[in-house]
């Protein structure tokens, strides 16, 4: 498996007979769109820095919502949690998923906005990679992440959606979460390549990508 990073919470997952792709955002955001062909699309919630399905190529199957679904063989389970502190009431709704490709389980968060209950705890339990919005502002901060990593203890950690060059976003940028998790600022990968027998088995680790945007 290779996960690729595109900015915001843009990933490619690629698989050995699947590309799935999570939250393709538009050029509003100041990054180039994620032009990417791909046979499955996520969507986490409908912004425009979220939802740009338009801009991946082919006819990918697209999943938007909460819900059991299994394509091509990939698993997907969607899990409905809020984009704020205040149940939706600021910001709206926001679909976490748990993907299960090449025996390999990775939870992509979307702009979750507040810690998990224990009953979402349980449906994402058991992850190997977690991709997490760190930059707060719209989402859960540093210090909130790092209460979530420790939830949920995946084997390796991706941020996401944090100040990047280019993104005219207001967001905070990676070096809180660094210092919130107590690491230093680690070397930044262009990918990530992946097999199951390769995952960290003791201690949770921490994998900066570079932007592809």
């Amino acid at each position: 498996m290779t996960i690729t990073w595109y900015g915001q919470s843009c990933f490619k997952i690629q698989g050995k007979e699947v590309i799935l792709v999570t939250d393709p955002y538009d050029k509003s955001i100041g990054l180039r769109p994620p032009y990417i062909r791909a046979g499955i699309v996520t969507v986490s919630h409908p912004h425009d820095d979220h939802n740009n399905v338009k801009a991946i190529k082919g006819q990918p199957f697209v999943i938007d919502g909460p819900g059991e679904f299994e394509t091509k063989g990939v698993e997907i389970l969607g899990i409905q949690t809020f984009h704020d502190k205040k149940e939706g009431k600021e910001r709206g709704l926001n679909t976490v998923y748990v993907i299960r490709m090449n025996e390999i389980s990775i939870c992509h968060l979307g702009d979750l906005g507040h810690l998990l209950t224990d009953k979402q705890l349980e449906g994402i339990n058991g992850i190997d990679i977690l991709f997490i919005p760190v930059g707060g502002v719209y989402t859960i901060n540093a210090l909130e992440a790092v209460k979530v990593i420790d939830s949920l203890e995946p084997k390796i950690v991706i941020p996401m959606h944090y100040k990047i060059p280019k993104l005219t976003m207001d967001l905070h940028k990676i070096d809180k979460f660094c210092i919130e998790l107590g690491i230093s600022k680690a070397k930044v990968e262009e990918k990530l390549v992946i097999k199951k027998k390769d995952l960290p088995q003791e201690e949770t680790k921490v994998v900066l990508l570079k932007s592809q945007g």
